[in-house]
């Protein structure tokens, strides 16, 4: 039997449901990262491989961090069900590209999930939601960078090696 106190939670129903919708977002990424992980270690790209390794643990960290703060709240979150994750890619680039757009579509989520807070006047999610902003800035930024290689380096002969060797030099620093 639920606890009395588990039964009463300041989380309006919307903001439950936006806040399960993230979860589920932040689960499909992980998911997206796991798979383009894959690949890349398919085809030889061994640090991008790390690095959407790496990717996949964080957007999995991040779908916990929601999780726990709906149930902590009283609320009631779900274990997402995550399909059409895609497992082939035409080229390291376009696995790139893949990155930026999900990490895009994520900041847009993030930015409904508070705007939707701040319409219900929920200033306690609205707060707890600015440390995914704040990470989105980051996420984002080496993304970018990473694209920018493909530009200036060129896939051409050893180029998407090198490229793939950089990887890991890509860090934001602008706290």
């Amino acid at each position: 039997m639920r606890d009395i106190v588990r039964q009463k939670t300041s989380l309006t129903e919307e903001i439950e449901n936006i806040l399960n919708e993230q979860i589920k977002l932040e689960a499909k990424a992980s998911a997206l990262y796991l798979a383009m992980a894959s690949w890349c270690d398919q085809h030889g790209f061994l640090y991008s491989s790390e690095f959407f390794y790496k990717q996949s643990g964080e957007e999995r960290e991040h779908m916990l961090k929601i999780f726990k703060y709906v149930n902590d709240v009283g609320g009631k979150a779900f274990s997402p069900e995550i399909t059409g994750i895609p497992q082939d890619f035409e080229s390291l680039k376009s696995v790139f590209i893949g990155g930026l757009e999900q990490e895009i579509a994520n900041t847009q989520a993030l930015n409904r999930v508070v705007d939707v807070c701040y319409k219900v006047k929920d200033y306690t999610t609205a707060n707890f939601m600015q440390w995914f902003l704040k990470e989105q800035i980051e996420e984002e930024f080496i993304f970018r960078r990473a694209l920018e290689l493909f530009e200036v380096i060129g896939e051409e002969g050893v180029g998407t090696y090198m490229i793939d060797k950089k990887i890991p030099d890509i860090k934001y620093t602008h706290e």
